[in-house]
């Protein structure tokens, strides 16, 4: 138990969480400017711009801060390599997110001030999973994110389709909150503690000595995660939320939740002591299997091109569970950490990418991009074509893609752990996703017919199409120096 000296909160503990103050205060203000003229919605690009500067400033202040390696608030939060790359990843989703929001007609409206500051609320809550050393204070994150996306999926325009998928989203996340906590409650009740160093502390002998409450609470805690990371059998709920949210809410959900709730889930296994439960790598390898099958299968059969990016992010949660089984029951947990968060990189940068293309085409609250409204896009446009194809060979792990060296990288980490049975799961189900991930760009190149309607005035969101293809390339031909930039911040992990 902390002393109540170790308890005493000093100057450098808010020194280390001013990102997230600089963000609140960021999103705040516009907020408080909106009030004071009478709930009067100025022109959208003033908390655009608030935002981007609080943005800016925790960037900054987390390349100050980075090298450092320390806790802070009686080390329930961890200030380490893994917080200041992750960190970096939900600031760019962040700046992405606000930049299609801006554009969008689902969510530019008279409440846009609101929705910037429940993105950067929820950004928050982000952050304080990322940086958790505790897991009641990781369900704290999770509820923070959560219940800022609830309100975002159900602010659209829209009428129908996001309110369903607000509330289907509000009812089972809950319900897997609820999972969750109980587990903490059981965990807490054996170990004595909610904090992370101290269960990896007795995790083996607890374990060892067949602890039934001790797994339980593990259990249900494995469960609360694999909701927020849409792994079978908790996964169903995503192409339905996928779809009715607003497409810029799609695509931060889809990136920065899923990137905040893995290193969550891997900071919870950073414990040799789990090698001790093989029943449990057992169990999360099968769930790893179905959600990569299930995802890859239920994709091939969709038509709606929000949907087959849906059940592309169940696969990828698959294929990220690879690399968390690698480090969790491995033998050495640094590369294979690493390898799951270059794959989390990656795919952020080609689903950020394939979304903001759908906004490109929605003109109005309604819309809906078929794979075959993209029938000719090559002629009309032939750089939106040649960047969406960049971003789906990525997807399908075509070299010299980003996404090729991802997954390479992370079946290699799990081959070195002797899984040859999961990888070769993962490298079927790779197989199988070529074909709807090459669908558009028949359509684009080889199809006769007429495209949907680009709107020539978004041009940030084809500005970040662009860009995103750009990066997919570059830091595909790149790949090497960043893992291994990205694992030497993994062996500073407290």
């Amino acid at each position: 138990m902390n002393s109540i000296a170790s308890s005493v909160v000093t100057l450098r503990d808010f020194i280390i969480i001013m990102p997230m103050i600089g963000l609140f205060l960021a999103s705040l203000t516009p907020l408080m400017l909106k009030a004071f003229r009478g709930n009067k919605e100025g022109h959208p690009i003033v908390p655009l711009a608030f935002n981007f500067v609080g943005i800016l400033f925790a960037g900054v202040w987390t390349a100050v801060l980075s090298g450092a390696k320390e806790t802070a608030f009686s080390s329930h939060l961890i200030l380490d390599g893994i917080s200041s790359w992750m960190s970096y990843l939900v600031y760019l989703i962040a700046v992405v997110g606000l930049m299609l929001s801006y554009e969008n007609v689902a969510t530019r409206g008279r409440q846009f001030t609101e929705f910037c500051f429940l993105m950067m609320s929820s950004v928050i809550g982000m952050l304080v999973m990322i940086m958790s050393n505790n897991l009641i204070i990781t369900f704290i994150g999770i509820e923070l994110m959560s219940l800022c996306l609830y309100i975002m999926v159900a602010m659209s325009r829209e009428d129908l389709l996001s309110k369903e998928a607000a509330f289907k989203y509000f009812v089972l996340s809950s319900f897997a909150s609820a999972i969750f906590l109980y587990g903490v409650a059981f965990v807490f009740g054996t170990v004595g503690s909610a904090s992370l160093s101290d269960i990896s502390k007795v995790v083996g002998t607890l374990i060892d000595s067949k602890n039934r409450l001790f797994v339980l609470g593990l259990s249900l805690v494995v469960l609360g995660f694999a909701f927020k990371v849409s792994v079978f059998p908790l996964h169903a709920w995503t192409p339905d939320v996928y779809q009715g949210a607003p497409t810029p809410v799609t695509a931060f959900m889809s990136t920065a939740v899923k990137a905040a709730s893995f290193v969550a889930f891997l900071r919870f296994f950073k414990s040799e002591g789990f090698a001790s439960l093989p029943a449990l790598q057992d169990i999360l390898t099968w769930m790893a299997v179905l959600t990569m099958t299930i995802g890859n299968v239920a994709a091939v059969m969709q038509n709606n091109f929000k949907r087959v990016l849906a059940y592309s992010s169940v696969a990828h949660s698959g294929y990220a569970m690879i690399g968390l089984i690698a480090a969790a029951f491995g033998t050495s947990f640094a590369p294979a950490a690493g390898s799951l968060m270059f794959y989390l990189f990656t795919y952020t940068l080609m689903t950020l990418g394939s979304f903001a293309l759908i906004t490109v085409f929605e003109k109005k609250e309604n819309s809906t991009l078929m794979v075959e409204d993209l029938k000719g896009l090559a002629k009309k446009s032939p750089f939106m074509a040649l960047s969406l194809t960049i971003l789906m060979l990525s997807l399908a792990g075509v070299p010299p893609t980003l996404g090729f060296f991802g997954k390479f990288y992370l079946f290699s980490a799990a081959i070195d752990q002797d899984m040859y049975w999961l990888v070769f799961w993962g490298a079927l189900n790779s197989a199988i996703s070529v074909y709807y991930y090459l669908r558009p760009v028949v359509m684009m190149y080889m199809a006769d017919g007429e495209p949907k309607e680009i709107l020539t005035s978004h041009y940030a969101s084809r500005m970040a199409v662009v860009f995103m293809a750009f990066l997919v390339l570059l830091i595909g031909l790149l790949s090497s120096p960043v893992l291994r930039a990205v694992q030497r911040s993994v062996m500073n992990l407290l």
